[in-house]
C-alpha cells in the first residue's frame, strides 16, 4: 500500500508531535507514524519539569541557563545550539501554556518553578528555581496537549506502524517503509520531507527507565545506510531509579529537598559536590552513588542501592507535588516516602548521541556539513549536540519542543519549495527480505536469550564506570551476538500482531546501537561527562574536545569506522571557555 504526503514524521512523542504540529501550520499535508498510540509515547514518563529561565520564583536569565547547559555537557555541547535553545525555550514554555498545558502555579498564578540538578544562578554560584512543572507528570501533560493540538491541526496518524526502512537514494530521502501491526502488511510512505523523532535505545541495558519500545530503530536504520551516529559513547544513567526495577524517580524529588543517604544515614553528596550537593548534574550524582556502593555503604539486601530521604518534607509536598513517585514507591517497593526511606539506584536513562543534525534538524552525513536532502531529526533520536557529554535534567523536554518545532518549520518550508521526488525501485524489497529471513528461518537461536545477554553485558562492560579491557571484551561479545542473531528464528510465522516477530526485528536494531556505542566509547581515551574511564581519569581537551562520528563499515561486517566533527565553541552572542567542571 502506498501513501503520499508533503511531510512525514516518524515518532509521536514530544519531538514528533511538536514537529508535526509546526509542519501542519506550514500549510502542507502531514502524517505521523507511531509504534504506539501517541499518548502512550515515552515522553509521558518524563516527570520533573521543563527548564526555562522565566524568573517566576527567583531571578534568572537565559545566559545562566546556557552556561549551565554548556558546563553540564562538560564543554562538548555545541554552544550555538545551547544559545538557541536557552532563548527559544522561554517562548516555547509560554506557548505550551497557551495551548492549555496545566502547569502547577505559584500563589500569584504564574507558572511554578523548582530547583533541578545542575541549574544555577550567576554562572554556578547557587541552585536556582528554573524547572517549570505540572506536579510530577510534566511529560504526560506535554504529550496530551500536543496530541490534542495535532488533532485540531488535521495531522493524519498511523498508529502501531513500525518503520523498517528509510528510502534514501542519491543523497535524497524519498520516504519510509513501515510494517502495519494490525494487518501484517508493508506500507510505502512517499514524502517530500521526513522527520525522524522515534526516541532512544535504552533497552540496550538491563536496568533502564526506558519503555520496551525504545530500541533505537531509526538510529540503526540510518547507521545501516553507512551514515554516521554522533557521540554514541555518551549515555546518561539517571541517579534515581526504583531499586531493581529502574522505574524513573524524578530529579524533582531532590529539587523539592530530597536527600541521598548511605547505609550510615550520611548525606554523602557533601563530599562530592559541596556547593550544590544532591542537586549536582546527573553523571556526578550517579557516579557518587556507585562509589558509595562499591565502598560498602550501599543499602538493601544486596547492598547495591542508596536511600532517598523525603521524611523531613511536609506530607502535602510529597502527596501533592510528587504524587506519581509516591504512588510508584508504595506500589512497587512497599515503601511510603512520607515515613520511609526509599531505595534507589542508577538506571540507564538517556542517549546524548544519535543522528547528527544542524540547528534546524537537517540530518548530516559527515563532520564537514554534508547532509541528506529532505531528511530531518529531532529529540533523543537526534544529536544537535545540545547535551554534549551529559544532559541536564529538564533539558530533554526542552529539546523536544525547541528542536522539534525548528525541524517542523524547516521541513515544511522545504516541502513547499520542491516536487515529490521519484520513488526508488521496489521500495519494500529490503524490509520484505528482513521479515522473510526471520519468518522462514530454521535457526535455533532465541531472540530473547540474545537480548538478555546483550543487556547484561552492556550493563557490566559499558555502564557508569568503563575501562579498555572490559569494552574490548564487549566488542567481541557484540560480534558474537550478531553472528548468533543471523541464526534467530521465530516460532510463529504469521504476520498480524506478531509481537515475537517485532521483538526479533528490534533486537537487530539494538545490536547495531550497541556496536556503535561500544566502539565509540573504546575509542575515546579520556573521561568526560557521562563517559567515565577508569584507565583515563582526566578530561583531555587537547586531544578529545571533538565529536565522535561512528560509521558502519559496509565492506567489513563488524567494523566501525570512527570520524570526528568539531565542537562549536562559540555561540552567536555568548561563549564559555572550557574550564574544570566542579560544583
Amino acid at each position: 500500500m502506498h501513501h503520499r504526503y508533503d511531510v512525514l514524521v516518524v515518532g509521536a512523542g514530544g519531538a514528533g508531535l511538536m514537529a508535526a504540529l509546526y509542519a501542519a501550520k506550514g500549510n502542507v499535508s502531514v502524517a505521523c507514524i507511531s509504534k504506539l498510540y501517541p499518548t502512550r509515547s515515552h515522553t509521558g514518563a518524563a516527570q520533573g519539569g521543563i527548564g526555562a529561565a522565566l524568573g517566576n520564583v527567583a531571578e534568572d536569565h537565559w545566559e545562566w541557563h546556557m552556561f549551565d547547559t554548556v558546563k553540564g555537557g562538560d564543554y562538548l555541547t555545541d554552544q550555538d545550539a545551547a544559545e538557541v535553545f536557552s532563548k527559544d525555550i522561554i517562548e516555547a514554555v509560554y506557548e505550551l501554556e497557551h495551548m492549555g498545558l496545566p502547569f502547577s502555579r505559584t500563589p500569584e498564578g504564574k507558572i511554578a518553578q523548582r530547583k533541578f540538578g545542575g541549574h544555577t544562578r550567576e554562572f554556578g554560584k547557587a541552585a536556582v528555581e528554573r524547572s517549570c512543572y505540572a506536579k510530577d507528570r510534566t511529560g504526560h501533560m506535554i504529550l496530551q496537549t500536543l496530541y490534542q493540538q495535532n488533532v485540531k491541526a488535521g495531522t493524519t496518524f498511523y498508529n502501531e506502524f513500525h518503520v523498517t526502512d528509510l528510502l534514501i537514494e542519491n543523497g535524497r530521502c524519498r520516504g519510509v517503509v513501515a510494517y502495519d501491526l494490525a494487518t501484517g502488511e508493508l506500507h510505502t510512505f512517499h514524502a517530500k520531507a521526513v522527520i525522524l523523532a522515534a526516541g532512544g535505545y535504552g533497552r540496550v541495558f538491563k536496568i533502564t527507565s526506558n519503555a520496551l519500545t525504545l530500541t533505537g530503530d531509526l538510529m540503526s536504520i540510518y547507521y545501516r545506510k553507512g551514515l554516521p551516529l554522533e557521540d554514541m559513547e555518551f549515555y546518561q544513567f539517571h541517579p534515581t531509579g526504583l531499586a531493581k526495577l529502574g522505574i524513573l524517580v524524578t530529579e524533582g524529588i531532590r529539587g523539592e529537598g530530597g536527600i541521598l543517604r548511605n547505609i550510615n544515614g550520611e548525606r554523602f553528596m557533601e563530599r562530592y559536590a559541596p556547593t550544590i550537593k544532591d542537586l549536582a548534574p546527573r553523571d556526578i550524582v550517579a557516579r557518587s552513588m556507585v562509589t558509595e556502593i562499591r565502598e560498602g555503604r550501599g543499602v538493601g539486601v544486596d547492598k547495591d542501592a542508596i536511600h532517598i530521604d523525603l521524611t523531613h518534607l511536609p506530607r502535602e509536598v510529597i502527596e501533592g507535588k510528587l504524587a506519581e513517585i509516591t504512588d510508584l514507591a508504595r506500589t512497587y517497593l512497599g515503601q511510603d516516602p512520607v515515613k520511609d526511606l526509599v531505595a534507589v539506584q542508577p538506571t540507564a536513562h538517556y542517549a546524548m548521541g544519535g543522528i547528527p543534525t544542524d540547528l534546524n534538524g537537517l540530518c548530516l552525513t559527515d563532520g564537514q556539513g554534508g547532509s541528506v536532502e529532505g531528511l530531518y531529526a529531532a529529540g533523543e533520536q537526534a544529536c544537535v549536540s545540545l547535551h554534549g557529554a551529559n544532559r541536564l535534567g529538564t533539558n530533554s523536554l526542552g529539546d523536544l519542543v525547541v528542536f522539534g518545532r525548528r525541524a517542523g518549520i524547516a521541513a515544511a518550508a522545504y516541502a513547499r519549495q520542491v516536487e515529490l521526488p521519484e520513488m526508488v525501485d521496489d521500495p519494500e524489497r529490503e524490509s520484505r527480505e528482513m521479515f522473510d529471513a526471520l519468518r522462514k528461518s530454521s535457526g535455533t537461536d532465541n531472540a530473547a536469550t540474545i537480548r538478555r545477554e546483550l543487556q547484561e553485558s552492556m550493563m557490566n562492560n559499558v555502564g557508569i564506570f568503563r575501562n579498555g579491557p572490559d569494552m574490548e571484551k564487549q566488542v567481541g561479545i557484540i560480534q558474537e551476538l550478531k553472528a548468533r542473531y543471523r541464526n534467530v528464528g521465530v516460532s510463529d510465522p504469521s504476520r498480524r500482531y506478531n509481537s515475537e516477530l517485532v521483538e526479533a526485528m528490534e533486537l537487530g536494531f539494538l545490536l547495531d546501537c550497541a556496536e556503535a556505542m561500544t566502539s565509540s566509547a573504546l575509542n575515546r581515551k579520556e573521561s568526560r561527562g557521562a563517559h567515565d574511564r577508569e584507565d583515563y581519569h582526566e578530561r583531555d581537551d587537547v586531544n578529545w574536545l571533538k565529536h565522535t562520528m561512528a560509521y558502519k563499515d559496509l565492506n567489513k561486517p563488524g567494523n566501525v569506522i570512527i570520524g570526528y566533527k568539531d565542537v562549536a565553541l562559540k555561540g552567536f552572542t555568548r561563549s564559555f571557555e572550557p574550564k574544570p567542571r566542579v560544583y
